[in-house]
């Protein structure tokens, strides 16, 4: 299926490659488009791409292009899938889908009016590495799933990214930055989410910016950098959740699944494949699990041929609306529960 891209921003380069190489018998790339369309142009002419879009309008005009894949900022994530949709197109939006859950409610009834598909990233979980642990624990190796964990600890994006200030902005913090990767990974393992709770704070309310292209520069911080979380899977199972930019060092595991009969250590979720570790009942050390398929390197866009072979095979597609909306409705839990001081019950509503 044709397909063109809306933003050219830093994540651009691993999609537009992997388009290029990796899944070029499933889809093509005719172009790209952007708010700065010279850059757009930039980008078309350094990867040779066949056509040369000067504005998204021309882009979202294209009558050849079957799915535009939308990745450009958070904020802006709601209006430019609107368009797309609005156009006849299907979406693959990076993340998160849209800020609020009004937004992802409105998204649903515009996709279903049209009879238009809208997928979203994370597609790591579709790596060897989440999918070798979905498979362990489907074939019974550590019993039936009861708890889990799941850890990000860094200390904020202002020291190395170009442009950190969105991080730091409503959309961002470190539960709709990184949180998806991780919720996304332990809804694939451990199934639909039935609740949350949560408690948030924001340890500084300023950031200084001490990467090269805007050193010095101070960040108003508007979204809470650290979340503490528990969740409660629709299956009984119990989940903790900590996603901080509040923290310099720590030693904890990614995620780590428990079950009846043993335990599995998740690799890292924001990548395609890493260390699949597995201890039983009855090992006396953690044993590293070999991959059992797919793919294991930088593969972004994988989400994207999913689709595009499911729109052809009429099958459902894996990195879903219905997965990464309540993926949204979850984090928003979390910060709604911490607000309200009570317990979050997911579904749109």
């Amino acid at each position: 299926m044709n397909i063109g891209i809306i933003g050219t921003g830093v994540i651009s380069d691993i999609y537009i490659n992997n388009f290029l190489n990796v899944f070029k018998d499933r889809v093509t790339l005719l172009g790209c488009a952007d708010i700065n369309s010279e850059k757009a142009l930039e980008i078309a002419k350094k990867y040779n791409l066949p056509r040369n879009y000067c504005s998204v309008n021309e882009l979202l005009g294209d009558k050849e292009i079957d799915i535009v894949v939308n990745l450009t900022i958070p904020k802006a994530h709601f209006e430019v899938n609107k368009r797309i949709l609005e156009s006849g197109k299907h979406v693959y939006v990076e993340k998160p889908v849209c800020i609020t859950l009004e937004e992802a409610k409105e998204l649903i009834e515009l996709a279903d009016k049209k009879g238009l598909r809208v997928g979203g990233a994370p597609d790591t979980f579709l790596g060897a590495g989440i999918q070798t642990c979905k498979k362990l624990i489907s074939d019974g190796w550590i019993g039936r799933p009861v708890a889990s964990t799941a850890f990000l600890t860094c200390h904020g994006h202002e020291s190395w990214h170009p442009d950190p200030e969105f991080y730091y902005q409503v959309g961002g913090g470190p539960m709709f930055d990184m949180g998806p990767y991780y919720l996304t990974a332990l809804i694939e393992l451990m199934g639909n989410i039935d609740s949350v709770s949560g408690s948030t704070g924001i340890s500084e309310k300023e950031r200084v910016i001490t990467s090269e292209k805007k050193f010095g520069k101070t960040i108003d911080v508007e979204v809470p950098t650290h979340i503490s979380g528990i969740i409660n899977f629709k299956s009984g199972a119990i989940g903790n959740i900590i996603t901080s930019f509040d923290i310099w060092s720590a030693n904890l595991p990614r995620i780590e699944i428990y079950g009846t009969k043993g335990s599995i250590s998740v690799p890292d979720p924001n990548t395609f494949g890493g260390k699949v570790l597995l201890k039983r009942f009855d090992d006396t050390e953690w044993r590293e699990m070999p991959l059992f398929f797919g793919f294991s390197e930088n593969s972004r866009g994988l989400g994207v041929a999913d689709m595009a072979d499911s729109i052809k095979n009429n099958t459902p597609h894996r990195a879903s609306m219905e997965l990464i909306t309540q993926v949204l409705d979850v984090m928003h839990g979390f910060h709604i529960s911490s607000d309200q001081g009570k317990l979050y019950k997911t579904g749109l509503k």
